[in-house]
């Protein structure tokens, strides 16, 4: 029985898998990566070299971050809370190029979300907390990483909150008309 469930998004290449749960009145069980399946689902093979773990408080917003060295897959997942994942396309060749996508996930309805390489990603938490998992298909390279400005006008996310709490380095991140001259 496969234990995902993908879903294929407006975004070209991002995969959104539903993690099959088994539950009783003990509570919850449910493997969130199994690499024979998640590999057959995705249709290729892919090699995690990190894993990270954040905790957020409500209203933090983290991102949009990617890096132009060594750029990373990542693959998310939610463990406990509810955030809202933002991805967008900086792959100038793709036919989805600039396009941005919202995802909602949440530790209550486990799921997995495949971000290629190329793509700028952050997330805002909405609930009182929130324990964020991703998997990376490189090392973090801090060289190499760079912050698109959560919100730049040219891109227009519609966040949850117009006043989210940010580091230093995320309120002062590029705008799209800088990114672009790192990315073209």
């Amino acid at each position: 029985m496969m234990k995902y469930e993908p879903s294929f998004s407006k975004l070209k290449d991002i995969v959104h898998l539903k993690v099959r749960t088994y539950g009783d009145a003990r509570g919850v069980f449910y493997e969130n990566y199994n690499e024979k399946e998640f590999q057959g689902a995705i249709g290729e093979k892919i090699v995690f070299l990190q894993d990270n773990i954040s905790k957020s408080s409500q209203n933090v917003l983290r991102g949009l971050h990617f890096q132009i060295e060594k750029p990373q897959g990542k693959l998310i997942s939610v463990l406990e809370g509810a955030v809202w994942d933002i991805v967008v396309d900086l792959r100038a060749d793709s036919s989805t190029f600039s396009q941005y996508e919202i995802n909602k996930l949440s530790g209550k309805e486990p799921s997995l979300l495949w971000i290629p390489p190329g793509f700028a990603h952050g997330f805002f938490v909405e609930s009182t907390s929130a324990i964020f998992s991703y998997k990376t298909t490189d090392y973090y390279h801090p060289a190499g990483e760079k912050t698109l400005l959560w919100n730049d006008k040219n891109l227009n996310i519609e966040w949850p909150s117009l006043h989210p709490i940010l580091s230093d380095k995320d309120s002062k991140g590029l705008t799209w008309q800088e990114i672009l001259k790192h990315i073209l």
